[in-house]
């Protein structure tokens, strides 16, 4: 049932030096390529990415919580036009969340990197730094990196107890039954 896939699933940033099958890839890309859009005007672009040094250069792009993906088999950076779409950024973030959700059923590990709107130094965005390493042309924005791979830690899925059901309303903000 896709409730057990959510509750155990964790995000996951050591991977295995251990390639992804190809037809794995092609499975994440169907995924991806299926994503709900707003008004099916699909915004996104995906830059796949599987060298390992182009992968490395892009473990770089935050000063911090990019690292990890140095190790993972394969890099994906969600992208968007965002004159396509006035909802570019809910769209590529579903799109990341289908990939997130069908990495972990196809047995794989993955962790969202963050680069919009954070930095790569003091002085160049996270999102500049991206887009001059991946040779992304200037009207694209980035909103994530997914890094994707097998796990090389394990992290039981979140406890029932841990949800916080107190943030739940019923009927009017407040209303806790």
């Amino acid at each position: 049932m896709f409730i057990d896939l959510l509750r155990s699933r964790r995000s996951i940033r050591q991977f295995a030096k251990k390639p992804i099958e190809q037809e794995k890839v092609d499975i994440l890309l169907e995924a991806m390529l299926r994503s709900p859009s707003s008004r099916n005007l699909n915004p996104w672009e995906f830059v796949v990415i599987s060298k390992p040094e182009t992968i490395n250069k892009l473990a770089q792009a935050k000063v911090h919580g990019s690292g990890f993906m140095k190790t993972a088999s394969l890099a994906i950076a969600v992208c968007a036009d965002p004159a396509k779409s006035d909802v570019w950024v809910e769209d590529t973030s579903i799109a990341s969340l289908i990939l997130h959700l069908t990495a972990a059923d196809l047995g794989l590990g993955s962790c969202w990197v963050q680069i919009r709107l954070r930095e790569h130094s003091s002085t160049f965005s996270a999102e500049q730094y991206v887009k001059e390493v991946l040779g992304l042309k200037d009207s694209l924005v980035v909103e994530a990196i997914v890094a994707i791979g097998y796990a090389a830690e394990e992290k039981p899925g979140h406890d029932h107890s841990r949800l916080l059901f107190d943030r739940v309303s019923y009927e009017k903000y407040g209303q806790r039954e």
